[in-house]
């Protein structure tokens, strides 16, 4: 979305954090320059590890929640993996969360000497340049990749020592491949959940699931509800359940700690936008759909314009910016929020920014994220953790895996889903917009929160813990 000599002459001043910034593929939620899981080692904390099936610490025996204590340097956590052969099945191969997930704790994986296969259930019957792309990089990573169906599919499972389902739609697979070998490889195969959705709770996706060694899935909110409706909608039982919490990785950490660097992507993004230095960026970051909430963050937005001009408040001129859009696709949604924005006469302050790789850049140059997904919220809403590393507060919907990580009216200000919450998010964008201070100190909150619970390594050591207790029950049953 940018003049290429600019980027350019922008990476000649300090490359090194500028192709982390803007060329790093694997970014959590949505787009990626999220939580890379490039590193061989973990070399600066590692945990002692804590299980406690307790949800919240109540008497819920539904899930394992792991905790993280920093001690002394040590190896990798996941450094037991190596040589281990380990199955990813994704449903898809997209710039969706759940596919780029996955090929971070492939990377992850590989970076400890394990081998990695990964399977693409449903693939595009033309050639895709996002499918090209994305297995090309694992390629070059040594992430072997195989076609979904045949013999080496059914091979690789069967001789594998961890099988990775990833989504609730990647269940399909086993029955249209494995057939009557399913029952040999259920024992060793941790389903990865990330769905919050009700769509998601079918038969065909999930009947296998009670059967397998571990499910693994990003938020308590989310365990709850998937141990809830399974039982209620389709009388299964959900086998043991690990909640993990996501991180950023190191080199998103670098660029969010390196003034220099944001300076200059906020200054560039800026431009190119046309937004002064000095106006405030309200933005969303996310794949534009309903369920994302863009359509009811842009009527909050101009609520409060008119709060704003109502109240003769003397505040910078404040912006709504949208990364996730995609004309290409000229979807019914979409084309409702542009029509909002011409129908209110506010395409000077609205924003739209094409579905990208990298969100460094924008996380540099707004003021606040709007994490505003609707109905159950975000499984985690890993946004969210990347924006509060770059010191910005959240206003985001008091549902899903975002009450788990924004402490209200510390590092963010919670608001209603659905159409009740319009007015109190347009509420808390004035509230924000005319207090500095506030702002600046949720956001350093937010930051300081990050570096408490929100790292890689953090992750690292909690999926470690799964990962060993998936391998010991897949050996105890082969035994």
């Amino acid at each position: 979305m940018g003049k290429q000599s600019a980027w350019v002459a922008i990476q000649k001043k300090r490359w090194p954090l500028l192709i982390l910034a803007l060329f790093s593929l694997f970014t959590a939620m949505v787009f990626f320059t999220r939580t890379a899981f490039d590193s061989c080692a973990t070399t600066s904390e590692t945990s002692s590890v804590i299980i406690n099936n307790n949800h919240f610490g109540e008497d819920k025996a539904t899930s394992t929640e792991i905790h993280s204590v920093a001690q002394k340097v040590t190896p990798n956590p996941l450094d037991f993996m190596k040589s281990k052969l380990v199955l990813l099945v994704s449903h898809e191969l997209s710039l969706s969360g759940g596919p780029l997930l996955l090929m971070e704790l492939a990377f992850l994986l590989r970076g400890v000497g394990a081998e990695v296969v990964w399977i693409t259930n449903q693939k595009p019957v033309e050639l895709d340049d996002v499918v090209y792309s994305l297995e090309h990089k694992m390629l070059d990573r040594g992430v072997q990749v195989l076609s979904a169906k045949g013999q080496k599919a059914i091979d690789t499972a069967l001789k594998a020592d961890l099988v990775i389902l990833n989504t609730a739609v990647a269940g399909k697979w086993l029955d249209a491949v494995l057939k009557e070998k399913v029952p040999h490889v259920l024992p060793k195969v941790l389903w990865w959940i990330h769905e919050m959705r009700g769509h998601y709770f079918k038969v065909e996706y999930v009947k296998h699931l009670p059967f397998v060694a571990g499910a693994m899935i990003d938020s308590h909110t989310t365990a709850e509800y998937w141990k809830n409706r399974t039982r209620e909608r389709l009388g299964i039982k959900m086998p043991e359940t690990y909640v993990v919490h996501l991180g950023n990785s190191k080199e998103l950490m670098e660029v969010a700690e390196d003034s220099v660097a944001k300076r200059i992507l906020r200054e560039h993004v800026r431009e190119s936008i046309g937004v002064w230095n000095e106006d405030l960026i309200f933005a969303v970051i996310n794949s534009v759909s309903r369920g994302k909430g863009q359509d009811l963050f842009l009527r909050s937005f101009h609520e409060s314009l008119q709060l704003i001009k109502e109240k003769k408040l003397q505040v910078p001129p404040i912006h709504a910016v949208i990364v996730g859009s995609d004309m290409n696709a000229q979807t019914k949604f979409e084309t409702e929020l542009r029509n909002f924005v011409l129908e209110k006469k506010i395409q000077d302050r609205v924003h739209f920014v094409n579905k990208t790789l990298t969100v460094a850049p924008y996380l540099a140059s707004i003021d606040v994220l709007v994490q505003n997904s609707q109905a159950r919220g975000e499984c985690f809403g890993r946004i969210t953790i990347e924006a509060m590393a770059f010191q910005l507060p959240v206003l985001g919907t008091a549902a899903g895996g975002t009450m788990e990580i924004v402490v209200n009216g510390t590092t963010g200000l919670l608001h209603p889903a659905g159409k009740e919450g319009v007015t109190p998010l347009a509420n808390n964008i004035v509230k924000l917009a005319t207090h500095v201070e506030r702002r600046l100190t949720m956001g350093k909150k937010g930051y300081e929160r990050v570096k408490e619970r929100f790292l890689e390594h953090h992750m690292s050591h909690r999926i470690a813990l799964v990962l060993k207790e998936v391998l010991q029950k897949a050996k105890s049953h082969a035994t």
